[in-house]
């Protein structure tokens, strides 16, 4: 028999699933219900490989810089946006132990330091669109 891996998000509208029958595969016992998804599978398929290489590395961001030839703020970014993913703050705004003025000023730079990986083309445009929008969050 052959399984698939379990779906988070709605291919239509991008919302989060709701998981709302288990089965046994020796018994074939069914529970019907509405079951909560974790925070793992809130993530996308690029998210999930990037927390792996991420934690394969221990967290070391140049070692993740390394494995993926991305720049610190492209692997910053997108930790950033698996964390939001997952529910968590993810620095900037949303992060209490940072000071609104901060925020924003960190905000400024991960912008400007998007666009200049953008204009030296170490990254796409469609990639850029995303981080930024991510960065706006």
């Amino acid at each position: 028999m052959v399984m698939y891996p379990v779906v988070g998000r709605c291919p239509v509208c991008g919302d989060e699933l709701a998981v709302t029958r288990l089965q046994c595969g020796t018994c074939a016992t069914q529970i019907e219900g509405r079951f909560q998804l974790d925070r793992f599978q809130r993530l996308s398929a690029e998210q999930l490989a990037f927390l792996e290489v991420f934690v394969k590395n221990r967290g070391i961001i140049k070692d993740v810089e390394a494995e993926l030839g991305l720049s610190y703020p492209t692997v910053r970014a997108r930790l950033d946006e698996v964390l939001r993913a997952m529910g968590f703050p993810a620095g900037g705004e949303d992060d209490p132990r940072v000071s609104p003025r901060e925020a924003r000023a960190q905000a400024r730079e991960e912008r400007r330091r998007i666009l200049e990986e953008l204009k030296e083309q170490r990254i796409s445009a469609d990639e850029a669109a995303r981080l930024l929008a991510g960065s706006s969050a």
